[in-house]
């Protein structure tokens, strides 16, 4: 089922929760819905799911216009952060509740029921549950539940709000992992919404960056990532080192460093930006790059190794911190003190209007000048 917002909106008083918004999702795609709090993320679930009104613009489920019709007759699933379990139904009762109080023309036999419950439970690998109260499972067990009583009337769109968000890591990872397989499985069309961009990028086909109750940007997680719309994009998307800089005649310029870009880029000033993930580390500069630094310090962190570095003549001599894996360590060994250069995949230019330039192109993994 495709989901169609068309310049919908609503305030809460005077605050502009959601501005006239756009936004299209195809059926079977799994859509995150990503920004810091008050970006209007949760608004736009919950209008779409009909627990909101709208002040104004159309909703359209599959081609119906479903603005004005209520919550139950929308046919789609929701889940909670914090799961909405009935305490004091069991495991099977709780997934079963979605079809017991269906209109009796449309509620499904009791031994049909139970069937259906015992097959979302074996889905939702849970199977051995059925008798137990919610208090008796643990977060990632009750959440599994939760998703199996959203599954249940079978809908053909599943709205998910901040689920993982009461989970520790390693557990919201693993049911990051199960909930993917799952939805590629069901075919569902899925909207969630975020404040971890980890979790968008790792779930979703589509992400909505949210900004101030818009949409910043609306793209697949490798276009988002490659090709922000703007520097606030860039920045909420990846973890980033901004060094002031000015670009003229082909050159970025940051103190003493330098980066040379053939492509045809306006003059002005700006930042120059790394994303740490996008940086090796070399003995020498690169022709085209001058970027020095001096590691501080090194710390063992499990798989990865910990830089303490500061900037040489450049960036105001920056003092930051470089995730480096074990393995690339042991193959570069490197020692306190040390004067390295950047060697990197792409850097970027974030200019004072807030357009942001890729520099570099990459060719058989090495930078070349853009």
């Amino acid at each position: 089922m495709s989901i169609e917002v068309v310049q919908l909106h609503k305030r809460f008083g005077e605050f502009p929760a959601l501005s006239p918004t756009d936004l299209r999702i195809e059926t079977g795609e799994m859509a995150a819905l990503l920004g810091p709090s008050g970006s209007g993320k949760t608004t736009l679930l919950r209008l779409i799911a009909g627990l909101e009104s709208a002040d104004g613009g159309r909703i359209v489920l599959n081609g119906r216009d479903v603005t004005n019709v209520p919550v139950r007759a929308r046919h789609i699933g929701f889940v909670f952060q914090h799961y909405a379990l009935f305490k004091h139904l069991t495991v099977a009762d709780n997934v079963a509740f979605g079809l017991t109080v269906l209109p009796r023309g449309q509620r499904p036999a009791k031994n049909v029921i139970r069937q259906k419950v015992a097959q979302l439970l074996e889905m939702v690998q849970l199977a051995a549950f059925g008798n137990r109260y919610p208090a008796q499972l643990s977060g990632g067990q009750q959440q599994r539940v939760a998703l199996a009583r959203a599954l249940a009337t079978a809908p053909e769109v599943v709205l998910f709000d901040e689920p993982f968000g009461a989970l520790d890591v390693q557990v919201r990872q693993d049911l990051r992992l199960w909930l993917k397989g799952l939805q590629r499985e069901l075919g569902f069309t899925g909207v969630f919404v975020t404040h971890d961009r980890e979790e968008a990028l790792d779930l979703a086909d589509r992400i909505v960056v949210m900004r101030h109750g818009a949409i910043a940007q609306n793209a697949d997680p490798q276009q988002l990532y490659a090709a922000p719309a703007d520097a606030q994009v860039f920045a909420f998307m990846s973890e980033t080192q901004r060094f002031p800089a000015h670009l003229a005649a082909h050159i970025v310029h940051s103190g003493r460093a330098w980066v040379k870009v053939e492509q045809p880029l306006a003059d002005g000033n700006g930042e120059l930006a790394l994303r740490v993930q996008d940086i090796e580390l070399a003995d020498h500069p690169p022709g085209h790059v001058q970027l020095p630094l001096v590691i501080d310090d090194i710390t063992l962190l499990g798989a990865n190794y910990r830089l303490t570095v500061h900037n040489l003549g450049w960036g105001n001599d920056a003092r930051w911190q470089l995730p480096l894996p074990a393995q690339v360590f042991r193959r570069q060994p490197l020692r306190t003190g040390q004067r390295v250069y950047i060697k990197p995949r792409q850097l970027y230019f974030l200019r004072e209007n807030g357009t942001v330039d890729a520099l570099l192109h990459e060719w058989d993994g090495e930078a070349r000048p853009a």
